[in-house]
């Protein structure tokens, strides 16, 4: 009679229900209803993470490719050339293990009387790999170690060009992203490499420094951050501010407010979500991107908010990634929907020697990055925190923050040229130059760029509230202008003396500038800006006054093209 029964049961169950259309491993459940995919597993999330960070990777290169010569180029601003030889000096004279540990970078391995070519090499393979992987999806240990050695080779020679948290923070990330893959498979899906739980817990890691580092600095920093008025300013003082800051910038005091309070909540509340259990980390993971993109809508900031967000994404599994990817035969959706059912059938594959080895490799990686956070957690509970520094010549493990005060007022170094004899008499008519993306012409609606990003342009806002003195580069510059070099002017909008004689004087003049008021008067006539001047920030030049300057520090004397 069990028999009978069991058949008359199976009957039963199946008369109101069609047919199932295919297994869970195809994308439905016994049911025909699509499957869902399980929480606590990293495949779709490995991608997104990987696309993500070669995005990011591509945009820094592509900078790098346009800007490099002009900047750390044998006739660069700050040649790249002159401060390896002044490393090699400090060390010896010759490339030791001092000088390689000092500044880590392929280029000493290079052939210097090729430096511009070197640079582009670098920037153009890391452009081919990130490329790859960014189209793909898919990359191998091999291929994110060869775009973490390109970039941090531009980074440590970068100078002053390359001094922001953001590069540090794109080689920390990087490092991780090495971590990813296995070591020479490319597949979207490495069946035999699943995603780490020390590398997805290292970006988390990670997003809860950047961020509650970034809260703590203003806290302890501008005392205007505790008293709610620092964007009250930040619009019209950011490095190079976007059209939409304009407009924010006459935001009611009440929302100034807001914005401050919603600042402290994201940065010293939320990060600590992350150890409160899967659901409060993707609470997280949502809170983080979209501040990310409200501030990437807000200022230019380079790539530094995109780049944000890749750790942020570690804190979605493959349950919470699944509707971000279409359903089908073949798709990854439905290869992961067939991986999580093998897995849940029974034990996995037994422990090889590369399972074994690699295991050990996570937990290498995890010791080395607890053994490394010690100083960085140091300073975070220091009061005496400082931001986007480095405690290893590697940039592994890092402390970061952002805008730690605030200026009240912009200022900017306007760069004159006049064609005058005397650069003092009362006729002589000096003309603006105009950068790519810095406050200038104050009818020049103010750009938007990210997450490109002009180091130039970046570099002048700080010279602005500093003195050439401490920016010799400021004088390099204009010594260039001076000759109409046409590789730094390349880093400018507009050449007053285009199709002209160079200029015979080159001054620096310093001014105040301010958002005009949208509707009032000067908005009516078009300008974005308005301006005071404030004095000159340097002298009037020509090229017989700046000779000697050059030659003590070992630039090449331009000459008129």
């Amino acid at each position: 009679m069990a028999a009978p029964r069991e058949s008359l049961r199976r009957r039963k169950a199946g008369a109101g229900d069609p047919e199932p259309e295919a297994s869970a491993g195809q994308g439905r459940d016994l049911k025909g209803r699509p499957a869902r995919l399980r929480a606590g597993t990293f495949w779709l999330t490995r991608i997104v993470l990987l696309r993500a960070l070669a995005f990011v990777y591509f945009v820094a290169f592509l900078v790098a490719f346009h800007q490099n010569k002009q900047l750390i180029g044998d006739r660069g601003l700050l040649p790249c050339r002159t401060y390896l030889q002044s490393v090699q000096r400090h060390f010896g004279g010759r490339v030791s293990w001092d000088a390689l540990s000092y500044a880590p970078t392929v280029l000493w391995l290079l052939d210097w009387s090729h430096m511009d070519a070197n640079l582009d090499a670098l920037a153009l393979l890391g452009l081919g790999i990130s490329s790859f992987i960014l189209v793909s999806g898919c990359a191998n240990m091999v291929l994110m170690a060869a775009l973490w050695v390109l970039y941090m080779s531009l980074v440590n020679v970068g100078q002053i060009w390359y001094s922001f948290g953001w590069e540090s923070q794109l080689l920390e990330t990087g490092f991780l992203g090495i971590f990813l893959c296995p070591l020479w498979t490319l597949s979207a899906l490495p069946r035999g490499t699943p995603t780490s739980r020390v590398v997805v817990w290292g970006f988390r890691w990670l997003i809860f420094r950047i961020m509650l580092g970034a809260g703590l600095i203003k806290i302890r920093g501008d005392r205007c951050w505790r008293d709610l008025t620092c964007m009250d300013f930040h619009y019209e003082t950011q490095p190079v501010p976007n059209p939409v800051a304009y407009f924010l910038h006459r935001s009611p005091w009440w929302f100034h407010r807001f914005e401050t309070l919603s600042n402290h909540f994201l940065e010293l509340v939320v990060p600590f979500f992350i150890f409160l259990g899967r659901r409060m980390c993707i609470v997280h993971g949502a809170l983080q991107v979209l501040f990310q993109v409200v501030l990437i809508i807000s200022g230019n900031l380079s790539f530094l908010n995109w780049l944000t967000i890749v750790p942020s994404l570690a804190c979605f599994d493959d349950a919470t990634l699944g509707g971000l990817f279409p359903s089908g035969p073949g798709r990854l959706k439905d290869q992961v929907l067939k991986i999580q059912e093998e897995e849940a059938r029974g034990p996995g594959a037994p422990r090889t020697r590369g399972r074994v080895a690699r295991g050990m490799v996570n937990l290498a990686l995890g010791v080395l990055v607890a053994w490394l956070s010690i100083p960085v957690v140091l300073n975070l509970l220091s009061p005496r925190q400082v931001m986007n520094s480095s405690f290893n010549p590697l940039r592994i493990v890092n402390t970061y923050g952002a805008f730690g005060s605030i200026t009240r007022e912009r200022t900017e170094v306007i760069l004159q040229g006049t064609a005058s004899a005397n650069a003092s008499a009362p006729d002589a008519t000096w003309e603006d130059y105009e950068f790519k993306c810095k406050p200038g012409d104050l009818r020049r609606r103010p750009c938007l760029i990210s997450p490109y990003h002009h180091r130039l342009d970046w570099l002048m806002w700080f010279a602005a509230f500093q003195t050439y003195e401490h920016n010799e580069w400021v004088i390099h510059l204009a010594g260039k202008l001076l000759a109409n070099d046409a590789q730094a002017l390349s880093l400018l909008a507009r050449n007053p003396f285009e199709g002209r004689d160079p200029p015979r004087w080159v001054r620096g003049e310093h001014y105040r500038y301010k958002f005009s008021r949208p509707g009032g008067r000067h908005a009516a006539e078009g300008k974005w800006w308005i301006r005071r001047r404030l004095g000159p920030y340097f002298p009037p030049l020509s090229r017989q006054d700046l000779r000697g300057y050059f030659t003590s520090r070992e630039w090449p004397y331009p000459e008129p093209e």
